[in-house]
C-alpha cells in the first residue's frame, strides 16, 4: 500500500422532486362539489314554514316533497303533534324561488289515492308516495308562514279561467262538493260547496263555471237542481227524466239562458242567483209578471195542490200559489175552501202585445160576461186536479168583488163533485116519477097480452088459418098443372098471326101496285091489317102475362100485377 495522499471517495447525492398523481385529482373534486353542493343549498335555502293538518298520514319526514305542477319547492323536516293533540305540525323548509308562492291565499293539502263518486285522484301516488301539493293563488300578497293545510283537493285551482257564483237555495238534495255544473248537457264546472244559514233557514251554494261557459252566465240565467231521476206524475201524465248516470249518483246543476237574457252584459263574479228545484220551476220563473186571484169552492178539492196549473182552454195560464180552509166557528156558514191562484199575463198574446193593459180590469170584465171558475180532472189516474177558468157562450153574467185587494173570481162545482151533482139531479128526476103506477099498468097491459094469447078463440082461428092456407096452394098447384099445356101454346099462336099479318102485308102490297093507292079498298084493308095486328100484339102480351102470372085465370088481375102487365 502506498503511504501517499488517498483520492476521496465519491458522496451520493439524494434529489428531492416533488411529482403530482392524477389519482389525487378524486378528492379535489369531491371537496369542489361538496363545496359546491353545501354554497348551493344554502343560496336555496328558504324559509321554514308550518303546516297544520288533522292528520300526517302519508307525510315523512327528509322524504316527502312539496310540489306544485310536478315542480319540487320543499322538503318535509320534521312532523310533530300540536300542543293540543287535536292536529299535526308540518314543518317544511321551502326553496328561496318558492318565496313569492307563500302568501296568505296559497293553499297546501296532501295528495294521496282517493276514490269519490265525483272523481278519482291521487293514483300517481301509489307507486310514489303521498305529497303536498301547493296552489299559489293569485300574484300578489303579503308573506304568511302558517297555513292550515286542507283536507281535501281544492276543486278549482287559482289558474284555471273561469267564474264564481253563488246559488241561493232552501235545500240541495243530492249535491255536494265536486258535483259537475253543465249547460245544455255540456259539462261547464262544479260545485265548490256550501254554506248554511245563521238560521239555518237558507243554504248558499258556491259554484265555479269554467271558461268560455262563463261568459253564458248573465243576471237572468236559470239555476235549476237536476240530480237523481225526476218522475212527474201530474196533468200531462207520468214522465220520467234522467240526465245521467253522474247525475244519479253525485247530484248535478245544470243552468241555461234564454235568447232576449243572452243580449245583456255577462254576470259579474260572485253574483246570487236562486236555485230552482227542477227545469219547469225555472221555465215558470221566467214570466216575472203574476196576479193574484182568489177563488172559493164549496165542494171537495181533493186532488189540488199547490203548484197546480191554472188553464184556460187547455193552455196554461198560471199557478196555484195556497190552498186554505175556511171554517167559521159560529156555523153560521158552510165550510169553504180559499185557492189563491196566480195568473201570469206574460203567458197571453194580449199581454205580449201590449204589456201595459190593466189585467184585474180585463178580470172583472171577463166576469161579466159569464167567466167562472171550476176544478177538472186532470189525471184519473192519480186524481189530480187543476183549476180551470170556462167562459161559456150562454153564461150568466157576474159581478167580480174585491177582497184585501185582490179580486175574487165566481166558481162553479166540477171535476167528481160535477158529476156526483148530475147524478144526484138525474136521481130527483127519477125519483119524481110516477114509477108505481107505470109498473102497474105495465103489469096490467102484460096480464092482458098473456090472457089473449093463451085464450081458445086465438088458438082456434089460428088452426083454421093454418088450415086454408095449406087448401090454397093445393089449389094453386091444381090450377099450375092444368094451365101449365095452354101457356106451352099461346106462343105458338101469336107466331102464327104475326105470319098472317106478314103475308097480309104483302098482299096489300100487291094490290097497291094494281089498285092505287087511294082506293076505297085500300083503306078498308088498312082498317083490316091494323086491327089484325092488334089482336096479334094482345094475344102476345096475354101469353107474357099469364106466363108470368099463371093464377090470374083464378084470382083475376091485382093491382101490382096489372100495373106490371100495363109496363
Amino acid at each position: 500500500m502506498s503511504d501517499g495522499p488517498s483520492d476521496p471517495l465519491p458522496q451520493a447525492r439524494v434529489s428531492r422532486r416533488w411529482q403530482f398523481q392524477i389519482i389525487w385529482l378524486i378528492p379535489v373534486v369531491a371537496v369542489l362539489v361538496a363545496g359546491f353542493l353545501g354554497w348551493k343549498a344554502l343560496h336555496d335555502r328558504g324559509p321554514m314554514v308550518t303546516l297544520s293538518f288533522a292528520t300526517a298520514d302519508g307525510i315523512t319526514a327528509g322524504q316527502t316533497k312539496v310540489r306544485h305542477k310536478a315542480v319540487d319547492l320543499g322538503t318535509v323536516e320534521g312532523v310533530a303533534l300540536n300542543p293540543d293533540r287535536g292536529r299535526v305540525n308540518v314543518e317544511v323548509r321551502m326553496r328561496r324561488d318558492a318565496v313569492p308562492y307563500l302568501t296568505e291565499a296559497t293553499r297546501f293539502w296532501v295528495v294521496r289515492p282517493r276514490f269519490s263518486l265525483n272523481n278519482v285522484s291521487g293514483l300517481d301516488t301509489l307507486l310514489s308516495g303521498a305529497y303536498i301539493g301547493l296552489d299559489p293563488g293569485p300574484p300578489g300578497g303579503p308573506y304568511q308562514g302558517n297555513f292550515i293545510g286542507l283536507e281535501e283537493p281544492p276543486a278549482v285551482r287559482s289558474d284555471e279561467p273561469g267564474r264564481t257564483f253563488r246559488l241561493a237555495a232552501s235545500r240541495i238534495g243530492a249535491i255536494s262538493a265536486g258535483s259537475p255544473i253543465s249547460f245544455r248537457d255540456i259539462p261547464a264546472g262544479e260545485v265548490l260547496g256550501y254554506v248554511l244559514g245563521r238560521n239555518g233557514d237558507g243554504l248558499t251554494v258556491n259554484i265555479f263555471v269554467r271558461s268560455p261557459y262563463d261568459a253564458f252566465v248573465h243576471a237572468g240565467t236559470k239555476f235549476w237542481n237536476s240530480s237523481g231521476v225526476s218522475i212527474n206524475v201530474g196533468a200531462t201524465g207520468v214522465s220520467l227524466r234522467l240526465d245521467s248516470l253522474q247525475a244519479l249518483l253525485s247530484g248535478e246543476i245544470a243552468f241555461d239562458t234564454s235568447d232576449e237574457v243572452r243580449n245583456t252584459p255577462a254576470a259579474a263574479a260572485d253574483m246570487l242567483f236562486p236555485l230552482y228545484a227542477d227545469a219547469a220551476s225555472a221555465a215558470n220563473a221566467g214570466y216575472k209578471r203574476r196576479v193574484p186571484f182568489l177563488i172559493y169552492f164549496a165542494g171537495s178539492v181533493r186532488g189540488l195542490a199547490v203548484g197546480a196549473p191554472v188553464e184556460t182552454l187547455g193552455l196554461q195560464i198560471g199557478t196555484v200559489s195556497s190552498i186554505q180552509l175556511m171554517f167559521d166557528p159560529k156555523l153560521l156558514q158552510p165550510p169553504k175552501v180559499a185557492v189563491q191562484i196566480e195568473i201570469q199575463p206574460e203567458r197571453l198574446l194580449q199581454e205580449r202585445e201590449n204589456p201595459t193593459e190593466d189585467t184585474p180590469a180585463v178580470a172583472r170584465a171577463l166576469v161579466e160576461r159569464g167567466l167562472r171558475a171550476q176544478l177538472h180532472t186532470a189525471n184519473y189516474l192519480t186524481g189530480q186536479m187543476v183549476v180551470s177558468l170556462e167562459l161559456p157562450a150562454d153564461g150568466p153574467p157576474g159581478e167580480a168583488v174585491t177582497e184585501n185587494g185582490i179580486i175574487v173570481l165566481p166558481s162553479i162545482n166540477g171535476g167528481f163533485d160535477g158529476i156526483i151533482g148530475s147524478a144526484g139531479h138525474l136521481a130527483d128526476t127519477l125519483a119524481a116519477l110516477p114509477l108505481e103506477q107505470i109498473a102497474k099498468n105495465l103489469n096490467e097491459t102484460l096480464a092482458g097480452a098473456n090472457e089473449l094469447a093463451h085464450a081458445p078463440a086465438l088458438r082456434q082461428s089460428l088452426q083454421n088459418l093454418s088450415s086454408t092456407l095449406a087448401d090454397t096452394q093445393l089449389l094453386v098447384r091444381q090450377i099450375g098443372n092444368g094451365v101449365t099445356p095452354v101457356l106451352k101454346r099461346l106462343p105458338e099462336l101469336a107466331q102464327s098471326l104475326q105470319d098472317t099479318v106478314n103475308r097480309a102485308g104483302k098482299l096489300v102490297g100487291t094490290v097497291d101496285h094494281g089498285y092505287g093507292g087511294d082506293s076505297g079498298f085500300k083503306r078498308d084493308l088498312d082498317r083490316l091489317l091494323g086491327e089484325v095486328g092488334d089482336a096479334a100484339r094482345s094475344v102476345r102480351m096475354l101469353a107474357d102475362y099469364l106466363d108470368q102470372h099463371p093464377t090470374a085465370l083464378i084470382r083475376g088481375r091485382t093491382g101490382s100485377a096489372a100495373d106490371s102487365g100495363d109496363r
